[in-house]
């Protein structure tokens, strides 16, 4: 595969808590340079860098990250305030507490809600797969594609573990094209992003494509 077709697919990721600013703006400039699907931010730094790309490029950022054990308003909070301050996409956080309890109908009425909120705008609803059964990720790739996500994503990446191929290929089964789907987490060699697409993931999160891929 084409690293221009394997780097059109990355958002290429910087959510650590100590990043800096002068390091999202690197992120920044990464992204142009290889040209990337987009990057993807912490919301602190969405409306910087939303005005550093100018257009260039989306942004990406995350809501109720990493736990998801914030409120539905909270969540509506924070994804109004990054969508005003530039942010194209959003990946969300499942309540995974809510979901473990039986109480799958607050998690599909607050994807809901932030459907609404951000129509017109790509949303990624991200399940944490480590953490759950494959009962609840059947659960969820049927609760994510009727709750009207475009994408349903593995992992925070600050979880017990990250993407594994044995959930990809149940998640692509499960949303059998109503969704798309969306690995990341642990995602570290050319050959696993390759096997991915290959697979049939729309999007990989990792922060190691460019450097591997634009030596």
């Amino acid at each position: 595969m084409d690293k221009h077709q394997i780097l059109a697919h990355i958002d290429h990721t910087l959510l650590k808590p100590e990043a800096t600013w002068e390091q999202v703006r690197n992120l920044c400039n990464e992204a142009i340079l290889a040209q990337t699907a987009s990057i993807c931010i912490n919301p602190g730094y969405v409306k910087a860098a939303a005005e550093y790309l100018g257009g260039k490029l989306p942004v990406c950022t995350v809501i109720g990250f990493p736990l998801g054990a914030t409120s539905c308003e909270s969540k509506l909070f924070e994804a109004k305030q990054a969508l005003a301050d530039g942010a194209d996409e959003f990946d969300m956080v499942i309540n995974i507490g809510r979901l473990k309890g039986g109480d799958t109908a607050y998690v599909k009425d607050e994807i809901k809600a932030l459907r609404h909120a951000l129509e017109g705008k790509i949303l990624k609803v991200i399940i944490e797969t480590c953490l759950l059964t494959e009962q609840e990720k059947i659960q969820m790739c049927q609760i994510v594609c009727e709750a009207g996500a475009d994408f349903i994503k593995t992992s925070t990446g600050f979880s017990t573990g990250g993407a594994t191929f044995e959930d990809v290929e149940l998640m692509l089964r499960e949303v059998d094209g109503r969704c798309k789907v969306k690995a990341s987490g642990g995602i570290r060699t050319v050959e696993d992003m390759e096997k991915y697409l290959e697979m049939g993931c729309a999007r990989l999160g990792t922060s190691s494509a460019v450097k591997l891929l634009m030596r």
